[in-house]
């Protein structure tokens, strides 16, 4: 199932005309055109989608598999549950999800070839019961209130209007629904936070250099992480899409963060 968009009347004036200044959003530190900003998010994950696992054990020296089992951990997954994972394209969370004891899944992510890498590893690690959409995150194609639980690892942070992208997810959850994000966040402690941008500019690039041939997506993935809200000013964003009883963990001194919040 695939979504696809139409042109943005939104942006355009009584007659038609696009405005002279074209709204602007962060591509890593760049400034770009709001309407461009998804077609090179998707070109940084056509690169990479073969290498997805790699991209991120090398942006988390490997402590990213820690960290999405902790996720499945608050989860606490029920034959009963039915998960959306978005921006799960490689179905990692989902695996986990069904290994854990949960339901059916519904994997959506706005790059194909994200999708299909999945669908292969699906067909070959026996990952049965989900659902594979080609669908953009800030406006789902789910019907409202059907899944009760959706999560996003680090994918919320490449998205245009993170908002949106928010009100989406609470629409698609069931009343009692619960949802939780893992995203690479902000060091929270003293001294970590040198270290870790000195490793994140000066090595991450070369290393995907090196390994994919490719510095210049590693560096936007390292700049967007700068530039995606801290743990409080997100948690508040979450509150603001109506979730409730919403909770913080920072893992590994803030390098990313749990962010959960419940549909009541």
């Amino acid at each position: 199932m695939a979504f696809r968009y139409g042109p943005d009347m939104a942006n355009q004036g009584p007659t038609g005309a696009s405005p002279s200044t074209p709204p602007e959003t962060d591509f890593g530190f760049r400034r770009v055109a709001e309407a461009d900003k998804a077609r090179l998010v998707r070109g940084v994950f056509d690169g990479v989608a073969g290498r997805y696992d790699l991209m991120n054990d090398l942006m988390s020296a490997g402590v990213h598999r820690l960290w999405k089992a902790t996720l499945i951990d608050w989860l606490a997954p029920r034959p009963y549950m039915h998960l959306l994972d978005v921006a799960g394209g490689t179905g990692d969370i989902a695996q986990r999800f069904r290994e854990r004891g949960g339901g059916r899944v519904t994997v959506a992510d706005i790059n194909e070839n994200m999708v299909r890498v999945g669908r292969e590893r699906a067909a070959t690690s026996g990952l049965a019961n989900v659902d594979w959409v080609v669908g953009n995150v800030e406006a789902l194609p789910l019907p409202d209130g059907t899944v009760d639980a959706v999560t996003i690892a680090f994918g919320i942070r490449n998205v245009t209007h993170i908002d949106q992208a928010l009100a989406e997810m609470y629409r698609v959850l069931r009343p009692g629904g619960r949802f939780i994000c893992l995203e690479f966040s902000h060091v929270v402690i003293p001294g970590l936070a040198q270290l870790y941008d000195a490793f994140s500019f000066n090595v991450i690039p070369r290393l995907g250099e090196l390994v994919a041939g490719d510095a210049e997506s590693y560096r936007y993935l390292v700049e967007s992480i700068r530039k995606f809200p801290e743990q409080e000013r997100f948690a508040g964003m979450l509150r603001a899409a109506g979730l409730e009883r919403v909770q913080v963990r920072n893992l590994s001194g803030g390098i990313a963060a749990l962010h959960s919040g419940w549909r009541l």
